[in-house]
């Protein structure tokens, strides 16, 4: 048996996946492979079907059932274009008859990129009452930070109640923009979250009388949570590099459909608990503060550096993030969830009681 990988054509042809916009099957084609299996085996000896949905890409795969009957399934006929296995035609065995090529797909990963694809046509059904609502979310799916497959299967909006799907996306309002407008200033009120549909931003923030640039932001990425989720002023400049259209939801939006599902908390004995288990602290205040006053085995990762650690970190581990109350880790924390990482907020920060054994 060998393994390939799958290409966006060969994704195209299958039933539902096919009906995934462009850019989603771009990324699920890395997440997905080809599996070559030899003449008169059993491609399910030893990977069965359970939580997958698996393709007959290419040759011909003879399936008996629980009845007894049997049926040779042909690679490019229109059955082979939906699941082996689907609901009513569970197969008790296989056998190739050909040299066969399967694809395998994690079940849930395909329900929930069909969940949010669907939840996006409604917001362009006939229904829209007006053109703004029928376009607020066509290209949702071409958004490759906020909107990535891993963060939709595996990280922040995974979270989201299914309820909340629809409602987040009918709620966003897109809104055009021109190079060198300011979309937020620093010291102003926190009062929209925004994720960048088409342009580039950069982020500047005022340091000894001096505006120093923090960072530059493309399409898919998102900005505006770190004063929402504090509740503090905004603490840079956002101004656009380029012409482009924003998304933008409401600060009361934000805290009930994202912000709130998005953050998880944990009490001091339950972050010990992850810690011993593998899960590593990360303290988000100055370097001078970490110096003075840190946890065991913590590492320093400022809010203000937080978006540098994207890909550094390793998703596969659990991270538990800490300030001083909660305030700073709580900002640090949603940035790292919407990037599909696992991170948990300690409730009460080192104003709790963290440091009790």
């Amino acid at each position: 048996m060998c393994a390939a990988r799958v290409d966006v054509e060969t994704l195209r042809v299958f039933e539902p996946i096919g009906s995934l916009p462009v850019a989603r099957l771009s990324e699920l084609a890395g997440l997905c492979q080809l599996e070559t299996i030899g003449r008169d085996s059993d491609p399910f000896l030893v990977r069965g079907v359970a939580s997958q949905a698996v393709y007959l890409v290419r040759g011909e795969l003879l399936l008996t059932y629980p009845d007894g009957t049997s049926k040779v399934l042909v690679g490019g006929s229109d059955r082979s274009r939906h699941p082996l296995a689907r609901r009513g035609e569970v197969f008790t065995s296989a056998k190739a008859i050909t040299e066969v090529e399967l694809m395998r797909i994690d079940d849930d990963l395909l329900d929930v990129m069909a969940t949010w694809d669907q939840a996006a046509a409604a917001d362009v059904s006939p229904k829209a009452k007006t053109e703004k609502e029928a376009s607020s979310f066509a290209n949702w799916s071409m958004m490759s930070g906020m909107f990535s497959v891993s963060s939709l299967k595996y990280g922040a909006f995974s979270q989201l109640p299914p309820a909340h799907i629809e409602e987040l996306l009918r709620r966003f309002e897109r809104i055009q923009a021109k190079k060198g407008d300011v979309v937020i200033r620093e010291g102003a009120e926190g009062d929209f979250y925004f994720v960048i549909e088409t342009g580039r931003c950069k982020v500047e923030r005022m340091v000894g009388g001096v505006s120093m640039l923090l960072a530059e932001l493309k399409s898919g990425d998102a900005f505006g949570e770190e004063a929402l989720v504090s509740e503090v002023k905004r603490n840079a400049t956002v101004t656009m590099k380029t012409d482009g259209a924003l998304l933008k939801l409401s600060k009361r939006d934000f805290v009930e459909l994202l912000r709130e599902p998005l953050l998880q908390r944990v009490s001091a004995e339950e972050a010990r608990a992850k810690v011993s288990g593998g899960a590593q602290w990360i303290d988000v205040r100055y370097p001078s503060e970490f110096q003075y006053d840190k946890l065991a085995g913590a590492i320093n990762i400022p809010l203000s550096e937080i978006r540098n650690a994207f890909g550094a970190l390793d998703k596969a581990k659990e991270y538990v993030l800490y300030c001083q109350s909660e305030r700073r880790s709580a900002a640090a924390a949603f940035l790292l969830a919407q990037r599909g990482y696992r991170a948990y907020v300690l409730t009460g920060g080192l104003w709790g009681d963290a440091r009790r054994k």
